[in-house]
């Protein structure tokens, strides 16, 4: 993608810093092409805080702003359809947008990706004019979950009644739990239309959901059969979240979004390449999963965000030490840094295993069936581990920081709050999380009975400073988990997939984090591997080292009984990980420089500055008047 801003609004601070060794291995090797766009757009002003105490203002206020924001980035893009169309950006405009406006960052992935790129996929045989959505005349909305369906949303109720006489559709809502559960379809940003999940009725027969376009609103409100109640007010950012539904609402034959999956002829009759609903159903919403990557990339923009503030706050807040005869900065102390390390470790981490899905999830576009199964499924994975590991290192770095990590104004509430969101946004992480671990459950069962991975040879012990081997370890920690899986599963008689899945879920749950962590850990490597001798791959290797060491060091227990581990390895864990530690701390400043904030974006946030004291300060109070009571 060749994104350009229109009017370039470059950064004050001069050239991007996108260049370094270790910010290369954090964005891709194509950094500056991929994410240099949208550097420059969060740099600019109208992505800025007004100054004062009541910079964030009301919700109402920040929900408008949101909206504003949208037009602006879309008034940038050289055509709307380009981030649509391209995953890297997608994926690159979460990563950037999400801390600076998490509202913002979901109104424009609901508008691009799910909106935008379902037309766009949807298009080939059936070309419609999109200029209304492409110049944000109408924003684009997504209506697929209702009020009694979240995780089943293939079983929505919704219906779409294909009409032979008049050549379209009526589409109606059957009851209270049909309802379109929290798409956002307030009047905020103006004019919209939605994709409708609904079931395909044609000739009595429920052909399965399909996505079909309707206007909702105008200037002045819902259209006629429309009904829009605004949600209560959500955690974390203002989004105009609605209950949305339809009374017999008449829709053109068009509004349908064709394709293999289901089209209705001009012979009125309901005709697919596509064989069972579910599949179909999967087909047309297929948009949730590059949707999920999205979750990711937003996850790792804000845990970065929130870590550099931590990182900074750090270094600049000082306290009294040696019983007052010396002032040290609170970063100094092991019970200080540590934590910081090791949310600096996962950061890395994240944002590795997130490339390594992204060059995935590219590569199956254009492969077999398994193949694409197999990519999604990491998507799944890595979904759920990002998302829950960026609520970690954010909760981490807004405790670092005290009373101030819980002021708007720092930047760190919005985002404690905002992550909830892409824990349950695209499929929730535990469901999403389920299906993987069935998935890898069945391939491990499929490869043989259920036992745990044997010992290695004595005298082989391994290296505990060899990132291989600690990979290596978590790929024995993963095969354990679902071994005990698969061998619980056994223990229950057949018939009864339910009570199956019961007794193996907790392990095979296990098993998918152990997954993810080794996959993370392989990544790491690879990443060390790739760079030239110097610093930036010393700095990587600790990194790495003290991930995989703390990840071990969770699965000691297991590898331990099952001889992986000798009692001496465990027991030096906690020295090995010390020493990485102590090697990664006097570094924290330099890693959070390589997230390459621009300083006008971290400038809005005022503990990441030296001097935050001085937005407290009281130009009128008596130490700056010398008009002291008497």
């Amino acid at each position: 993608m060749t994104t350009t801003l229109v009017s370039p609004g470059a950064s004050k601070t001069g050239a991007e810093p996108l260049d370094r060794p270790l910010t290369s291995v954090l964005l891709g090797a194509d950094a500056r092409r991929e994410h240099g766009f949208w550097r420059r757009l969060v740099a600019t002003d109208p992505f800025r805080l007004p100054p004062g105490p009541e910079a964030g203002g009301t919700p109402e206020e920040r929900l408008v702003r949101a909206y504003a924001r949208l037009r602006t980035l879309n008034d940038a893009l050289d055509s709307a359809a380009r981030p649509a169309g391209d995953v890297r950006a997608l994926a690159a405009l979460h990563e950037w947008l999400a801390p600076v406006d998490p509202a913002l960052a979901t109104i424009a992935g609901i508008h691009y990706n799910l909106f935008l790129g379902s037309l766009l996929d949807h298009g080939a045989d059936d070309p419609r004019d999109l200029s209304d959505f492409l110049e944000l005349r109408r924003t684009g909305t997504f209506l697929c979950t209702e009020v009694a369906h979240g995780n089943d949303a293939a079983a929505v109720e919704t219906t779409a009644t294909h009409d032979p006489v008049r050549d379209g559709f009526v589409l109606h809502t059957p009851h209270g739990g049909a309802q379109k559960f929290m798409p956002n379809t307030g009047r905020a940003g103006g004019p919209k239309s939605g994709l409708v999940a609904a079931r395909l009725v044609a000739d009595g027969t429920d052909h399965g959901v399909f996505l079909f376009l309707v206007p909702l609103t105008d200037a002045v409100g819902p259209l006629p059969g429309v009904r829009v109640r605004r949600l209560p007010a959500r955690m974390g950012s203002p989004v105009d979240h609605c209950l949305t539904s339809f009374d017999r609402v008449f829709l053109a034959r068009d509004a349908l979004l064709s394709g293999p999956q289901g089209r209705i002829g001009d012979d009125g009759v309901f005709h697919s390449a596509v064989e069972g609903r579910r599949r179909r159903f999967l087909a047309s919403i297929a948009r949730v999963v590059p949707g999920r990557i999205c979750m990711s990339a937003s996850a790792v923009g804000s845990a970065r965000a929130t870590l550099a503030v931590a990182v900074r706050y750090g270094g600049h807040r000082h306290v009294t030490a040696d019983r007052g005869t010396r002032r040290l900065p609170v970063i100094a102390y092991r019970s200080h840094h540590g934590p910081l390390a090791e949310a600096m470790a996962t950061v890395f981490a994240m944002s590795l295993l997130h490339r390594r899905v992204l060059d995935r999830w590219e590569a199956a576009a254009t492969a077999p069936e398994p193949e694409r199964e197999a990519a999604e499924r990491l998507v799944d994975i890595a979904k759920g581990w990002i998302t829950w590991q960026a609520r970690a290192v954010i909760v981490e770095s807004r405790e670092r920081c005290g009373a101030q990590g819980l002021l708007e104004t720092n930047g760190m509430a919005a985002l404690v709050t905002g992550v909830e969101g892409a824990i349950t946004a695209e499929g929730d992480n535990l469901a999403v999380h389920a299906r993987a671990a069935a998935a890898l459950l069945a391939a491990a069962m499929a490869a043989g009975p259920a036992r745990e991975p044997a010992a290695p040879p004595p005298g082989d012990p391994g290296d505990l400073r060899d990132l291989r081997f600690l990979a290596r370890l978590l790929g024995r920690a993963e095969d354990i988990w679902f071994a005990r899986a698969g061998a619980r599963t056994g223990r229950v008689a057949p018939g009864d997939p339910l009570e199956r899945w019961n007794a193996a879920a907790g392990p095979a749950l296990r098993g998918v984090e152990a997954h993810a962590c080794r996959l993370a850990a392989e990544a790491y490597a690879d990443a060390v591997e790739a760079l030239p001798p110097g610093p930036g791959r010393d700095r990587l290797d600790e990194l790495a080292r003290l991930f995989a060491l703390g990840r071990v060091a969770r699965e000691s227990g297991n590898l331990l009984a099952t001889g992986h581990l000798s009692a001496g390895q465990a027991e030096s864990l906690t020295d090995r990980t010390e020493e990485m530690i102590a090697a990664v701390a006097p570094h924290l400043p330099e890693l959070a420089d390589s997230f390459a904030f621009p300083e006008e974006m971290l400038a809005d946030w005022p503990i990441a500055g030296a001097r935050y004291a001085d937005v407290y300060d009281d130009p009128e109070a008596h130490w700056h008047t010398g008009e002291e009571r008497r």
